[in-house]
């Protein structure tokens, strides 16, 4: 299977997810075909822009890509998974409408001829034309913030925080778009049993690997008679998994929780009976 692996600012974050679910990539300097330990796979680098074009038209078979390029290349796929994660946090990044703090555009409406600065003309032009607007729509090369106003009377950027626009004097006016990565594959290889097969386990791995994020385990020895008062303060709709001790009074506990839940119950798990606590970290959860 010919997967597209992301080049510039996802390439780090995928490689690390990749590592979290088993597969080792190696990018080796100036090489655009990284080694995977999997021999059913042959992994391509190229420009997160690019690859939904190119999975599209069949070169690759899949590939990961934002939800955003899927849209600007108006690409015809099979966008099997979603996958959120990105290269600052874990939301989705947004492309926004962004306008001078000091200009009277509060709204899509007032766009009506403006010019415009992007590097996504056709989701931005399509954006315009849902809402009934015409606006002069132009590439930008990049430093698109700083073109507003002296170039341009409005920007459509992508933001995960909103720093870097309000470091330069920027409003968002509008949302257009929330993005994550997806997994995308190509539709006469979606219809490849195997080739199916083969993505479905992958993608299956990635996404264990992003469930356990954030996440940890905690194992601890509790008396049976204090199981009751444990459970209750363990967050709702946890199940732990239970095991007799060869003290046949003593039960084993293990229960996943979010890694900011421990600091808060660990002392009070104490105080129930709770010995012998182990906090331990998780590779990766297999659903």
């Amino acid at each position: 299977m010919k997967l597209g692996i992301p080049k510039g600012s996802l390439e780090e974050a995928t490689v690390k997810l990749f590592a979290k679910a088993g597969y080792n990539i190696q990018i080796r300097s100036r090489s655009y075909f990284p080694s995977i330990d999997d021999p059913e796979i042959e992994c391509m680098l190229i420009r997160a822009q690019e690859i939904a074009r190119y999975v599209m038209d069949g070169v690759l078979d899949a590939g990961l890509t934002g939800k955003d390029w899927v849209m600007e290349n108006r690409a015809d796929v099979v966008e099997v998974e979603n996958l959120v994660y990105s290269k600052a946090t874990a939301r989705p990044v947004r492309w926004v409408l962004a306008v001078p703090n000091d200009s009277p555009i509060q709204s899509i409406k007032d766009l009506q001829g403006k010019r415009i600065a992007t590097e996504v003309v056709n989701m931005t032009t399509d954006y315009l034309k849902k809402h009934g607007v015409t606006a002069n729509v132009e590439f930008s090369w990049g430093a698109t913030e700083v073109k507003a106003p002296k170039l341009v009377d409005a920007i459509v950027e992508v933001t995960e925080t909103g720093s870097s626009l309000r470091a330069n004097n920027l409003r968002i006016v509008e949302t257009l778009l929330e993005s994550n990565t997806v997994f995308i594959m190509n539709k006469d290889s979606h219809k490849d049993a195997w080739k199916l097969e083969k993505a479905s386990r992958l993608v299956l791995m990635l996404k264990g690997a992003m469930a356990a994020n954030g996440k940890v385990g905690l194992m601890m020895n509790i008396p049976k008679g204090k199981l009751e008062a444990v459970l209750k303060i363990l967050p709702p709709g946890k199940k732990p998994t239970l095991a007799e001790l060869t003290d046949k009074e003593w039960l084993d506990m293990t229960v996943i929780l979010e890694e900011n839940w421990v600091r808060e119950i660990v002392p009070d798990l104490k105080k129930a009976g709770a010995e012998d606590i182990v906090e331990f970290p998780l590779n990766k959860i297999i659903h």
